[in-house]
C-alpha cells in the first residue's frame, strides 16, 4: 500500500478541490479542467496510465490520458457500454472498483485489448465520475505490475473522482448559464432594435451633411465616458441618438436604461433615480433599485433633464461627480458606474437665468453637446426616413411592403414638420391605416403646405385662356413647375425635383428649356457648386 499511495499532505486534497472549483468557474475550457484533474492524480496514486472517458451517446470516449503508456491511440479510444457490463455497473453503483486477476480472466475482458499489451492480472481501477443526478464518465487507472490496488487507495481516488465530477458539473452549469445569458442578451438587443430601430444606420447613411457630421462627433465621444447633452426640438430623435452613442461605446454590451424626467411625478423621481429601502415611505414594501443601479456598467439616458426639480439636481450632480449616492431612506452609500447621456428641448441657459436649473449641473452635463437638426433642415432624408419608419411600423401593424411614391415625398417636403420625426412617424402610420394600396401618394397625406405664418411660393399663372383644353406639353409644364415649387426649386440631389420626377437632372433641364421654363431664378433655388 505504501508503494501505491504517493505521499500527500493533509491539506493536499482540500487544496486540489479548491483549485478545481476555481478552475471550473474560470474562463478555462473543460479540456484544461480534465488535464489538470489528471495532473494532480500523479500526486496521489501510482499508475502507468490514467485515462478519462466521457459518456457520449452510449459510448465511453477517451478525452485525456496521462502516464508512460499514454499515446495518441489511447486518446482516441472508444468503448461501447453494452460490451463492458462491469463498467456500466460501476456507473450505476457510483462506486470505484479495483479489478483482480480473476476479473480479468472471467469478466468483460480488458478495456484496452487491442490498444495496449498489458499482462493478465495487472493493476486496474475504475472510478465513476458522478455528481448530482448526472454521471459524466469514468476514470481508469492501470499499472503493468500484477497486483491489485488496495482498498484504501481505491477509496482515496474515489473521493478525487467525486471532486472532479463536481468540477465538471460546475463547468457545465457555467457554460449553460453563459449560453442562456447570450441568448437573453441577443433577445434584449432584438427587442431594443424593434423598439428603437436601427438608429446607427439611419444616422451614418444620412444624406444630410449636418447629420453625418453629428454621427461622426457622436462616434468620437462614444469612445469616452464623458457626459453628453443632446439638444434639439421635440421629436428630432434624441433618444435614437443616445442609443446610437451607447452602441458605439465600449459599454454596448451593458444595459441601456432610460428615465423621462418629465413623465414621473416630482415626489417619486428621487426613488426612480436612486432607489429606496423598505419602509422609506408609504408603499415602500421592499427594497428597490433605482435607475442608476440598473445602469451599472452601461448607460443611463435622462430624457427631458430640463424638467428635473431643482431640489433633486444637487443629488444628481453628486452622483455624476462621485458615482455614489444613497437610496431614499438609507444612509448606506451605493456606487454605480453608469455613463450619463441627457437630453432636453428646453433652453437651459434661460432656465439657469430663471433659477430653474443649476448652473454647475449644466456645465457638468454639457461637456460635449450634440444638437440634432429639425426635420425641415434635412428634407433630403425624407425618402430614407420614410422607408425606415414604414419598416418599423410593419413590425407593429403587419402592413408590409408600404412605400411612399415620388409625389408623396414631394407632398411631405412641402410641410414644415414642427413635430419633426415623431410627427412624420404619426403621419405615416395614419396613412398606412387609411390607404388600401401599398403606394402612399400625395393624396395619402392630409397636411397643410406650410405652418401658420408662412406661405408657399405661388405657381406662375397658366397662359391658357379659361375653359381651354391643355395640351400634353402644358400639362407637363405645370406638373414640373408644381414639383419645383414643392421642392423649393431644388433640382439636384436626393429629394430634388429630378429625383421626384424620376428623371436625370440633365434630362429635366432640357425638358424645362423645351417647355419654356427658362427663368429658373424665379422658381429654382441656386444649386450648390458641389452638387453640379
Amino acid at each position: 500500500m505504501a508503494d501505491d499511495i504517493v505521499a500527500v499532505t493533509r491539506t493536499g486534497p482540500l487544496r486540489d478541490a479548491r483549485d478545481l472549483i476555481e478552475l471550473a468557474t474560470s474562463e478555462e475550457a473543460v479540456g484544461e479542467l480534465l488535464r489538470r484533474g489528471l495532473d494532480w492524480l500523479t500526486r496521489v496514486v501510482r499508475f502507468d496510465l490514467a485515462t478519462l472517458f466521457l459518456l457520449r451517446e452510449g459510448k465511453l470516449v477517451s478525452v485525456a490520458a496521462r502516464g508512460p503508456l499514454a499515446s495518441e491511440k489511447v486518446r482516441r479510444h472508444e468503448l461501447k457500454l453494452t460490451d463492458f457490463p462491469t463498467l456500466g455497473q460501476a456507473l450505476e453503483t457510483r462506486r470505484a472498483r479495483a479489478f483482480t486477476q480473476e476479473d480479468h480472466a472471467h469478466g468483460d475482458g480488458d478495456p484496452f485489448d487491442g490498444v495496449l499489451d498489458l499482462p493478465p492480472g495487472h493493476s486496474c481501477m475504475v472510478v465513476p465520475l458522478c455528481a448530482g443526478e448526472r454521471c459524466y464518465g469514468l476514470l481508469t487507472l492501470d499499472r503493468t505490475e500484477c497486483e491489485t490496488y488496495p482498498q484504501a487507495v481505491v477509496d482515496l481516488v474515489e473521493v478525487y473522482g467525486q471532486m472532479l465530477a463536481t468540477s465538471l458539473q460546475q463547468a457545465e452549469q457555467k457554460s449553460t448559464f453563459e449560453v442562456l445569458h447570450r441568448r437573453e442578451h441577443e433577445h434584449a438587443r432584438l427587442l431594443e432594435s424593434q423598439l428603437g430601430g436601427d438608429e446607427v444606420g439611419v444616422l451614418e447613411t444620412s444624406r444630410s451633411p449636418a447629420v453625418r457630421e453629428l454621427a461622426l462627433r457622436g462616434r468620437q465621444v462614444a469612445e469616452t465616458d464623458t457626459p453628453v447633452l443632446l439638444l434639439g426640438e421635440t421629436g428630432t430623435g434624441k433618444e435614437r441618438l443616445a442609443r446610437a452613442v451607447h452602441r458605439w461605446s465600449a459599454r454596448a454590451e451593458g444595459p441601456f436604461v432610460t428615465l423621462n424626467c418629465a413623465a414621473i411625478p416630482a415626489g417619486l423621481l428621487e426613488s426612480e433615480l436612486f432607489g429606496h429601502v423598505k419602509g422609506a415611505f408609504t408603499g415602500a414594501t421592499r427594497d428597490r433599485a433605482g435607475r442608476f443601479q440598473m445602469a451599472h456598467g452601461g448607460t443611463l439616458f435622462l430624457d427631458e433633464v430640463g424638467e428635473l426639480p431643482v431640489e433633486l439636481q444637487a443629488k444628481l450632480l453628486r452622483a455624476l461627480q462621485e458615482k455614489t449616492f444613497e437610496p431614499v431612506g438609507s444612509d448606506r452609500t451605493v456606487r454605480s458606474d453608469a455613463r450619463i447621456l441627457a437630453a432636453t428641448h428646453v433652453d437651459l441657459q434661460q432656465a439657469i437665468a430663471q433659477r430653474r436649473f443649476r448652473e454647475d449641473l449644466y456645465y457638468r452635463l454639457s461637456v460635449f453637446p450634440l444638437r440634432l437638426p429639425p426635420l425641415r433642415e434635412r428634407l433630403e432624408d425624407l425618402p430614407q426616413l420614410c422607408a425606415f419608419l414604414l419598416a418599423e411600423l410593419a413590425k407593429r401593424t403587419g402592413r408590409r411592403g408600404m412605400k411612399v411614391t415620388a409625389d408623396g415625398i414631394a407632398r411631405l417636403a412641402a410641410y414644415d414638420w414642427p413635430g419633426n420625426i415623431r410627427e412624420l412617424a404619426n403621419a405615416l402610420e395614419r396613412a398606412t391605416i387609411l390607404s388600401r394600396k401599398p403606394e402612399l401618394g400625395a393624396e395619402s397625406f392630409d397636411l397643410p403646405l406650410r405652418t401658420p405664418g408662412t406661405k408657399a411660393e405661388p405657381l406662375p399663372p397658366s397662359p391658357l385662356p379659361e375653359g381651354a383644353v391643355p395640351t400634353l406639353e402644358e400639362v407637363q409644364r405645370q406638373h414640373i413647375l408644381r414639383v419645383l415649387a414643392l421642392t423649393q426649386g431644388r433640382i439636384y440631389g436626393p429629394g430634388g425635383a429630378a429625383a421626384l420626377l424620376g428623371l436625370k437632372p440633365s434630362t429635366l433641364q432640357s425638358r424645362m428649356k423645351k417647355l419654356g421654363i427658362a427663368r429658373l431664378e424665379q422658381y429654382v433655388a441656386r444649386i450648390p457648386q458641389e452638387e453640379s
